[in-house]
């Protein structure tokens, strides 16, 4: 603890010691500015430097009083009206006291012989131009170096919001992606559980499809793209480990293009449909049936999904959980680059969705 508080007292120190240096060099200089303006074109530095001398306190006085209490607790907090009043207060105060520096150089360095007065120095208004010139240089300073602090904080908190925002982000996308209802994994180990059994031929090849889309589910699925190809087998996967379960009483039909090698599109956008449509689609004469088609075209990616449902008088549309985390991801990934519908008929539930060719990423 002692050794943190030494090396916060020696950056102090040292902070301190640099900035009254600098603040010296500073001085000395606008003294040498004053020596110089206020003997030219007289050589005799003796006078004009003495005669400055009394002009240097209340430069420092007037400058400091502006910058550091006026600026901060008036200017920049915009109270306007009181920063307005107290610089007027403060410049008749200061030409009060340039008037009386004048008056007492004139005293103690010339004896009051006035025509040995540097000649800028009998003009009142030259000597309080030259004292507020140096005022209004380091006020101005002040202000521009205030203004860029304040660009470079608001950057810096604008950088956290989108930081903060881009985390809240990724846990709600990753949140939503665990809510894929769990029943067809139960299921699926239900019937590979019946499979084992029975010493069926098929446990192997079910093992490694329910392997494969486990896999994808919980590791590839954390990835922001993944192939569109990628998302089309593992649909392949998730059908035939459900064709297994079901056997003859499912009917799948697949309409799927050739070549989606060079697309890719955020993980797990259409397992969720297809998955909606296994819970919620019912049998009819006997029969599951899925009909699955996809379409790859120069502006879109659409994909379309449909089910068997029992014939109502008055069909309602609801949306699952499924299909409301669904909306929420893609509301999250792409943003007015997507459509989601769903609609329901007498027989059948469709679902289709569309996404925006600018949304669609180049697969390298």
């Amino acid at each position: 603890m002692d050794i943190v508080l030494v090396m916060k007292l020696n950056r102090f120190a040292y902070f301190c010691s640099r900035k009254i240096l600098l603040h010296s060099i500073f001085w000395i200089l606008v003294l040498l500015f004053f020596s110089y303006f206020l003997g030219a074109p007289n050589e005799n530095i003796f006078f004009s430097g003495s005669f400055s001398v009394f002009l240097l306190p209340v430069t420092i006085i007037t400058t400091y009083t502006i910058i550091y209490y006026l600026i901060p607790n008036f200017l920049l907090k915009k109270r306007y009206l009181l920063f307005t009043l107290y610089s007027f207060y403060t410049l008749v105060l200061s030409a009060f006291a340039i008037v009386l520096s004048i008056f007492y150089g004139l005293v103690f360095v010339l004896n009051m012989n006035y025509s040995e007065m540097p000649p800028l120095s009998r003009s009142l208004l030259s000597m309080m131009l030259l004292v507020y010139l140096v005022v209004l240089l380091v006020s101005s300073f002040t202000l521009l170096k205030q203004n860029y602090a304040a660009i470079a904080k608001n950057r810096l908190l604008e950088n956290k919001i989108l930081e903060g925002q881009l985390k809240l982000k990724e846990q709600e996308l990753n949140y939503l992606k665990l809510q894929v209802h769990p029943h067809f994994l139960f299921n699926t180990l239900n019937t590979l559980y019946g499979y084992a059994l029975k010493k069926s031929e098929e446990t192997p090849d079910m093992i490694l499809r329910l392997s494969n889309l486990l896999d994808y589910l919980l590791y590839q699925a954390d990835k922001p793209l993944v192939s569109l190809s990628s998302e089309i087998e593992h649909i392949k996967d998730y059908l035939a480990l459900e064709k297994m379960r079901y056997g003859s009483n499912l009917l799948v039909d697949l309409d799927l293009p050739e070549n989606m090698e060079d697309i890719s599109i955020a993980p797990m956008l259409f397992i969720p449909l297809v998955e909606n449509s296994f819970k919620h689609g019912q049998f009819v004469d006997k029969k599951l049936s899925i009909s699955i088609q996809l379409k790859i075209n120069e502006n879109r990616i659409e994909f379309t999904i449909e089910n068997s449902v029992k014939s109502t008088e008055n069909p309602i549309i609801e949306n699952g959980i499924g299909l409301s985390n669904l909306e929420k991801r893609l509301e999250l990934l792409y943003p007015d680059h997507h459509t989601l519908s769903v609609n329901r008929n007498s027989s059948s539930f469709e679902a289709q969705l569309s996404l925006i060719h600018s949304k669609i990423h180049q697969h390298v």
